[in-house]
């Protein structure tokens, strides 16, 4: 029996049919397109059962599917291996070719090799598109040809190239008649790929106008709602990154200068992946860190003694989200304050995290300890008292996460501002003088 003709658009962290670069591309190849999206077992084994962030894509999985059944198709979802995956689809299909979009984690590079490597042993075309960022690897460069480490230079370049390129809108979404005519299909479920799926508040993928418009304003206080929380939606890519950009160019350029860092820190994770461990100044990795567990423990708890800090790490915690002033607040504090190793951090924030990205989170991992690119200077040390004084004086927030604050029950400080400050700038300089 003769096999049908296909391509394959594989969904990863473009989990919307709207502006979808490859798929746009797939649906204009002159073949029916296979929509795919692999539950891929090589991430999931390293997960929790009650990961909020399984349960997050599962539910953009179901929205994602319901699209394509409008249409009169389907997605067509896997739980396995990448590689296990399409041995079984290139035996089940005359797959012509394979698009995606492109992701630039170390894991993704060896993923995407393995299947690259696989396809064309089979003479099928395996086709990567930009979707995920506006700029990407070496398109953004220094005139010499370098890659930029410091963020305004790099900001003012891309800046220009937009201006210079502007914002190409895929338009996927209409040529939805072009994927393969199918009946619904049945949808593993999360307790069968062993997942809980508890319920979870996730932030709608809305952009708000009144918030992004005032977002130069709003941005560092934690008590209300003053940003857009979309990064869990920019993460899997359940809102186009152009859409925001264009909202942002008409809105806040603010909001634009936080959507160009996403930009530079994968910018920075694809020409620097030693910078996932390693830090990104070497001379860095001579600090003599301290890392007392006790003492990241009662960071982990929000149990420090240090009321904003504490709050920040309970609504991790309990939301998977931190306020992005909180998290320079936290990192600063536990590098700075208890000279405990930024990994041990960032390491924290990927388990907690529901908008985790690696480039971002290494990025303000790295910026906070002073060792990244563009990072503040090591003697740049957040006084969480004046950090509090300034962007909650009332407490708001404060009160929200740690409503035993000034009450017996509170602990007392783990370590005293001014004598855990002397001790940082003292190892930070023996180590960077050490040559």
């Amino acid at each position: 029996m003769e096999k049908t003709k296909v391509v394959i658009h594989w969904h990863r962290r473009d989990l919307r049919v709207e502006d979808n670069t490859a798929l746009a591309a797939a649906l204009n190849s002159g073949f029916s397109v296979l929509p795919i999206f692999i539950f891929d077992k090589n991430i999931l084994t390293h997960l929790s059962k009650d990961d909020a962030r399984v349960t997050f894509i599962y539910e953009s999985i179901e929205k994602l599917k319901a699209a394509y059944e409008i249409a009169g198709s389907s997605l067509f979802v896997y739980y396995g291996t990448p590689l296990e995956v399409y041995q079984q689809l290139t035996e089940q299909y005359d797959v012509q070719q394979v698009f995606t979009n492109r992701d630039y984690e170390p894991y993704a590079h060896e993923r995407d090799k393995a299947v690259y490597d696989f396809l064309t042993s089979k003479g099928i075309a395996f086709t990567g598109k930009k979707d995920h960022v506006i700029f990407e690897k070496n398109e953004v460069l220094k005139d010499d040809g370098k890659p930029y480490t410091v963020f305004t230079p790099y900001s003012r370049k891309w800046k220009l190239l937009l201006q210079q390129s502007g914002l190409a809108i895929a338009n996927s979404e209409s040529l939805l008649s072009h994927c393969i005519r199918t009946s619904k299909q049945d949808l593993i479920s999360l307790k069968e790929m062993g997942f809980s799926g508890f319920k979870h508040d996730f932030p709608a993928n809305k952009l708000d106008a009144q918030i992004i418009k005032n977002y130069h304003q709003t941005r560092d206080i934690p008590s209300i709602q003053g940003t857009t929380k979309l990064s869990v939606h920019l993460r899997f890519g359940t809102v186009s990154i152009r859409s925001c950009v264009a909202f942002a160019l008409a809105n806040n350029e603010t909001w634009l200068n936080e959507l160009i860092w996403r930009d530079f820190y994968q910018m920075i994770l694809f020409h620097f992946p030693h910078s996932v461990n390693e830090a990104f100044k070497p001379q860095y990795d001579r600090i003599l860190w301290r890392n007392n567990e006790v003492e990241f423990k009662r960071w982990c708890e929000g149990t420090t003694g240090y009321p904003i800090v504490d709050a920040g790490m309970r609504e991790l915690n309990q939301t998977g989200h931190m306020h992005n002033r909180v998290r320079m607040i936290v990192a600063s504090f536990l590098t700075k304050h208890l000279l405990i190793d930024w990994r041990w951090g960032e390491r924290y924030f990927a388990d907690k995290l529901l908008d985790f990205d690696l480039a971002s989170n290494v990025g303000g991992w790295q910026w906070a300890a002073g060792s990244g690119c563009d990072a503040a200077p090591y003697f740049r040390i957040f006084n969480p008292a004046s950090q509090t004084e300034k962007f909650d004086k009332e407490l708001r927030y404060i009160k929200h996460w740690v409503p035993e604050v000034n009450t017996p029950s509170y602990p007392a400080p783990i370590v005293d501002h001014k004598e855990a400050r002397e001790r940082c700038l003292l190892t930070y300089k023996t180590a960077l003088n050490n040559e």
